[in-house]
């Protein structure tokens, strides 16, 4: 993709009109020092000097959407509770709306709280329901899911496996972007690995496949993608692999290495969520799934370089995209290409 042709797809991917539905989450920090070990029992004693708060899952995928200056609409389930109206407080924050959200007395607002120490985790406590949302709550989340969609431009699905996506709201969902033409860009998880039959693009990583496909994924057979994704009944299949990057392949027939654009990785959390983002509103922005994919993995590239979960810009990954041009062209004059 030359420079030109980036540089106008981030000014409309800034424009775009993106609903994410899932699983929000919110990430707590606890940032200290260890300096001895606990006299009750053999583990380290963090002493706490800072903490803060972050989205996660579903609500990390808007994050990002946000930092394109797209518009994002969340449509998830919160608790009652103190952790809800953080979630709801680090939305306010990003200029992203919290008015698609529903509240939900029966359940605690999923978190996830780290312990941090010298710049390691030392510690993950999860706190949370994975029980199927309530009949009631499934309801309301449909109803503020087709408000969402009414004038969207892509539809993403963050699934995590906490409850909130339950069959009536994946069925809704795909069946309203169906009748508007929406791309749909699917993160999934095993529960419902198989309800998302006509999704635009379905993202697992390697792990996740062979779960669900029941055996090890040889990528070095030819058919192997191709066979997961007649299975699956999706049009195109990402295959997120990790340091190894991502594999492409498309309803064409065509398979797509992606290598990985990271530089230094420094913390891998949240890199799924961002090639999520970006993902779907590069379709959104009306970038073919081949775009879509190579300029997610530069955004990628940079937030595992980037402490805990964070989001990337359109400078980031164009200034990354120029660095990463110039330097093959280094080494073609240097006659090494």
């Amino acid at each position: 993709m030359i420079r030109e042709r980036l540089e106008t797809l981030l000014k409309k991917m800034a424009k775009a009109k993106v609903v994410v539905v899932g699983d929000a989450m919110l990430d707590v920090y606890l940032v200290g020092e260890v300096d001895r070990v606990s006299p009750e029992a053999p583990v380290p004693v963090v002493t706490v000097h800072a903490s803060r708060h972050g989205l996660g899952g579903a609500a990390n995928v808007a994050a990002n959407v946000a930092a394109l200056g797209a518009e994002c609409r969340l449509v998830a389930v919160v608790g009652q509770d103190s952790r809800g109206e953080s979630v709801k407080a680090e939305l306010d924050d990003l200029d992203l709306s919290s008015k698609f959200l529903v509240a939900d007395a029966a359940r605690p607002t999923t978190s996830k709280t780290r312990v941090v120490a010298r710049g390691q985790q030392m510690l993950r406590i999860d706190e949370e329901i994975e029980d199927p949302i309530s009949a009631k709550i499934m309801e309301q989340l449909v109803r503020a899911l087709e408000r969402a969609l009414e004038d969207a431009d892509a539809l993403l699905i963050e699934d995590y496996n906490k409850g909130t996506l339950v069959p009536q709201v994946i069925e809704r969902g795909l069946a309203l972007a169906r009748k508007r033409s929406l791309p749909v860009v699917v993160d999934p998880k095993f529960k419902n690995f198989f309800a998302y039959r006509g999704a635009t693009v379905f993202k697992p990583n390697r792990r996740e496949l062979e779960l669900a496909m029941g055996a090890a994924l040889d990528l070095a057979h030819p058919d192997a993608l191709p066979l997961a994704l007649e299975k699956l009944a999706v049009d195109n299949l990402l295959l997120t692999l990790g340091a190894e990057g991502m594999l492409l392949a498309t309803k064409d027939g065509a398979i797509t290495r992606i290598p990985t654009m990271a530089r230094e990785v420094f913390d891998v959390s949240g890199a799924g969520d961002t090639v999520t983002a970006w993902v779907g509103t590069a379709l959104a922005a009306g970038a073919d799934v081949r775009e879509a994919a190579h300029v997610a993995n530069f955004a990628a590239g940079i937030e595992v370089g980037k402490a805990g979960v964070a989001t990337v810009s359109g400078p980031e990954v164009l200034a990354m995209h120029e660095a990463y041009y110039d330097q093959l062209g280094k080494l073609r004059r240097e006659g090494l290409l």
